[in-house]
């Protein structure tokens, strides 16, 4: 067969193969179609040949099981080998020696926390390491209600929030501390702890900036990392620091997506002791348009006339701040936290607030208590003024009259926070191991003279969680906290037996731990 038998063959083949095709409803439009794609776009109908080719194939690709895994097959004492060589990462990081020499003398409560307690070994002392600042423990209104609470109610609701976990004394309780407030609304978590540390990703996300002061708590900071947004840090107590950053920031947005942004920062600073000021916080809010959340831990029910906290202490509408964020454990006697400000901010976090979603309601009991607690400091202010009467004895006897260490809580603030003086840290060259070891010499010098005292302790502040610039060295100190239910004797002899075991470790000829010189 030569070539034009060929040509005449292949060209009836292809004749009879169109004719065919052509019987196949819609092979005309197909036809146009690719007549008119290959005259406009010759490339197109090329990638689109390759992928119906690809589409074709992949079909008919035979199947694989993924259930074969190549691995190595181990023997019976290899696995052994593996497994006795395993060493798991340990839960709790080693004990320091400090912490092993602290924890074989830490002193065993007998009976009821009160402002003398019995320990272990027998021996009454003056409790001035509690947070039971106006004996509220020892209140028999307060006990005789929680008694009936929690015969009504039982132990705990067994149930998250917003399901069968929220009873009519948890509304009770928010609404009396939105009207004790002044606020809106209100809302009650089961944990102080997670409360802050809760309410600011509940609010910030990526992409928001929170400028918040650099000695705000371990809580707060635990927010700032879960909130993943812009953290920007001002200088502790620095307002002036503030306004240069908000200003900033105001600057680096301007031509910007607008974004969310917050004042995060504490009343009472857990690790200082000193107070904020919230007229110029409110004024700087105002001005450069941010929002505040204010931390009010260690605030509320300790300043002000009748307890209210910061924004009573320093005649501030508390609607001016957005979120107050506080605690319902400690002074008040009960547990749990809360967050007071308008109804929408209220309301979002019912829904959004992970430890308030995902959380066990607070037990009845404890919120009943912080109710109760509320309703007689407003009743009663007589209570705070004696306690601030205490606080003063106190100081008189260790502030002014020490040669050792300075006091560097505000004024009204029932939780001293005593650090060592600069010009002796200096003159001493003490590490900040070395002032740790010598404060708690200090706590069991003054335990063994009958004064039961503590160091201020929490959680490392550094970078450490992962903010950036946001490092904050926390200053060794002793922690006294002050109660209403003792005298003013007792006060003035508790603070001159701290101030002597001050004394007596800092002037020993040889300190046998740290081998310092005498003073």
């Amino acid at each position: 067969m030569d070539l034009h038998e060929v040509q005449a063959q292949l060209t009836e083949w292809l004749d009879e193969a169109a004719t065919a095709f052509q019987k196949v409803p819609g092979s005309a439009v197909l036809i146009r179609y690719v007549r008119s794609s290959y005259q406009n776009d010759p490339v197109r109908s090329a990638i689109e040949l390759i992928l119906v080719i690809f589409f074709i194939r992949y079909l008919l690709a035979p199947s694989y099981s993924t259930s074969k895994q190549n691995f190595i097959k181990l023997t019976e004492d290899e696995i052994d080998e593996l497994v006795e060589e395993w060493v798991p990462e340990p839960l709790v990081a080693p004990q320091t020696a400090l912490e092993e020499a602290e924890m074989e003398k830490l002193p065993v409560l007998v009976g009821p926390t009160g402002p003398k307690v019995k320990i272990a070994n027998g021996k009454t002392v003056i409790n001035l390491a509690s947070y039971n600042f106006y004996n509220l423990n020892a209140n028999e209104q307060i006990k005789e209600k929680a008694v009936q609470t929690l015969r009504t109610y039982g132990v705990g609701p067994c149930g998250p929030p917003q399901f069968y976990g929220t009873q009519d004394v948890h509304m009770r309780t928010e609404a009396d501390i939105a009207s004790y407030l002044g606020t809106e609304s209100c809302i009650a978590y089961a944990q102080a702890f997670s409360t802050i540390s809760s309410v600011i990703p509940a609010f910030c996300k990526r992409g928001d900036i929170i400028v918040a002061d650099r000695a705000v708590n371990y809580s707060i900071r635990r927010g700032l990392e879960i909130s993943r947004s812009n953290i920007k840090w001002y200088n502790h107590g620095d307002l002036d620091d503030l306004e240069r950053v908000m200003k900033k920031v105001v600057e680096e947005q301007a031509k910007k997506k607008l974004t969310r942004r917050f004042i995060v920062t504490e009343a009472l600073f857990e690790t200082v002791g000193d107070c904020n000021d919230l007229p110029r916080l409110v004024e700087l809010k105002e001005k450069y348009k941010f929002r505040i959340i204010l931390d009010e831990t260690w605030s509320f029910g300790v300043l002000g006339r009748t307890g209210r906290g910061l924004t009573e202490a320093q005649n501030v509408d508390p609607t001016q701040v957005d979120m107050i964020v506080g605690s319902l454990a400690g002074p008040l006697c009960g547990g749990g936290g809360f967050c007071a400000g308008q109804k929408d901010v209220v309301e979002h976090q019912r829904l959004t607030a992970a430890s308030y979603t995902f959380s066990a309601a607070l037990p009845a009991m404890l919120a009943m208590t912080a109710s109760e607690s509320l309703n007689i400091l407003q009743s009663n202010p007589e209570i705070l003024q004696q306690c601030r009467e205490n606080i003063r004895f106190m100081r008189a006897q260790l502030d002014p009259r020490s040669d050792w260490v300075t006091c560097t809580s505000a004024a009204e603030n029932p939780v001293m926070i005593l650090v060592f003086k600069s010009e002796v840290v200096k003159a001493r060259r003490l590490s900040i191991e070395d002032q740790e070891r010598l404060l708690q010499e200090c706590v069991d010098e003054s335990l063994a003279n009958g004064v039961w005292i503590t160091r201020l302790k929490g959680m490392p502040i550094t970078n450490s969680i992962g903010l950036k610039d946001g490092a904050w060295t926390v200053t060794p100190a002793l922690k006294v906290c002050i109660t209403s239910g003792l005298s003013k004797k007792d006060v003035e002899k508790a603070g001159v037996t701290i101030r002597h075991a001050i004394t007596k470790v800092m002037t020993r000829k040889t300190n046998n731990k740290l081998g310092l010189p005498a003073a």
